[in-house]
């Protein structure tokens, strides 16, 4: 047997060196070749599962080495698809609706470490000291070098009052600080703030794109127009976004019809859509500013860059984070689930702001102290000696947080140099 598969291999080498020479070309079929390459990575798939069960020291769950894999094969694709067990599916189901356990932090993976993309407003993770763009280089003194992100989360959520650890890089402090949070219950309204400033101008901070996000940003505006609003200032700083659906139904607030909102591509072009307002403009054009930083990601950043193509506001703040993919949660049989990035979304100018962001028409970075180098040394090699550590942190509340930086100072600013403009 051995003898004729040598034969046979050294015949069809032949053969394509003759046709080769004779100025011919194989006739290719590249779906089928794509197939058959599938095809033989199933096989050796099966195999190595075949060999782990009769081979392993130790008795194999089928299950459990089925999920490794499944979650191995999605973490390989890109930094946001994963695979969920039925216990994450069901975590990420309660936290779309505004209701999960846990500190309230939103993180992902960059450059292969674990990152904060914003503490959510009010939570344990906020009140701990917690920032955008912090480095989480240990959960409970374990590193977490190498670790999925599926797992980082579910270490993280637990019962409300039970004690976790995290420790932090701050590459513009260059400091590593060990921050202990107590966990909670974290009920988020998609509306944290919604109140009248000087000059009538408007204030409403809108802190995720969740399934109610519209209807509280609707109830807010008519409260404030109530109370003689003639301007907005809608603050997405640190929203790390959520829902598509609702970041559409949230730019229509302000669109005109039939003006682009948001553009999706997929693999297949016929899955390729264009969102537009549908006349839904519950309000009138008058002045509106759009705060945002590099905690401002996804649905966020969609909102942003409609308004700032359609000409419908300002952007004023730092550039935001910069993901422009879109995610599909796409359940299994067994109540687990696949969360595959599907799509990229780009503004209705057509410019993708994947790893770019959304640039402000109007810059300006928050004042920090101790605002020094970032280092260019690994994450990992600055958690030896002298680190410093910060066991509790008190914030003021986030009213009088945002009444004192300088970012929305610019803002307030601007509007009152609008509004004298404009009369």
């Amino acid at each position: 047997m051995k003898r004729k598969r040598i034969a046979f291999f050294i015949v069809a080498v032949m053969l394509i060196a003759s046709l080769t020479m004779g100025g011919y070309e194989a006739p290719k079929d590249t779906k089928l070749q794509s197939k058959e390459d599938l095809y033989n990575q199933v096989e050796l798939f099966s195999d190595a599962i075949s060999v782990i069960r009769s081979e392993y020291v130790n008795e194999v769950d089928s299950k459990k080495v089925i999920y490794g894999a499944l979650r191995g094969m999605l973490s390989s694709l890109d930094d946001f698809s994963q695979f969920m067990d039925q216990d994450e599916y069901e975590e990420l189901t309660s936290e779309a609706k505004g209701e999960f356990g846990g500190i309230g932090v939103e993180i992902t993976l960059k450059d292969g470490i674990i990152t904060v993309i914003t503490p959510m407003a009010g939570t344990p993770a906020e009140l701990a000291g917690i920032k955008p763009g912090d480095k989480i280089v240990r959960i409970n003194g374990n590193t977490t070098k190498d670790i999925r992100l599926s797992d980082a989360v579910k270490i993280m959520r637990g019962e409300p009052g039970t004690q976790i650890t995290l420790t932090v890089w701050r590459e513009k402090e260059e400091k590593v600080l060990d921050l202990s949070i107590k966990r909670a219950k974290i009920k988020i309204n998609s509306i944290k703030d919604a109140y009248l400033i000087e000059g009538k101008i408007g204030y409403i901070r809108l802190v995720e794109f969740q399934e109610k996000c519209a209807r509280e940003l609707e109830a807010a505006l008519k409260k404030l127009e109530g109370e003689g609003m003639d301007s907005l200032i809608l603050d997405l700083r640190n929203n790390p976004g959520g829902l598509l659906e609702s970041a559409i139904d949230v730019s229509e607030k302000f669109i005109p019809k039939d003006e682009i909102i948001v553009s999706t591509k997929s693999r297949n072009s016929a899955q390729n859509a264009v969102y537009r307002s549908k006349g839904v403009l519950t309000h009138p054009s008058w002045p509106l500013i759009v705060l945002v930083n590099e905690g401002s990601a996804s649905a966020a950043e969609i909102v942003a860059g409609a308004i700032q193509d359609n000409k419908r506001g300002v952007i004023l703040g730092a550039k935001t984070f910069g993901k422009a993919s879109v995610q599909t949660v796409i359940p299994l049989k067994d109540n687990s689930a696949l969360r595959l990035t599907t799509a990229y979304y780009f503004t209705p100018s057509g410019k993708s702001i994947s790893n770019h962001g959304v640039v402000p028409d109007v810059a300006v970075d928050l004042e920090e102290p101790n605002d020094r180098k970032k280092p260019s040394s690994d994450i990992f090699d600055n958690i030896g000696d002298g680190k410093e550590v910060k066991k509790e942190l008190k914030l003021p509340k986030p009213k009088e947080v945002v009444e004192r930086d300088n970012q929305f100072e610019r803002a307030v600013d601007l509007m009152k140099a609008i509004k004298v403009y404009r009369k």
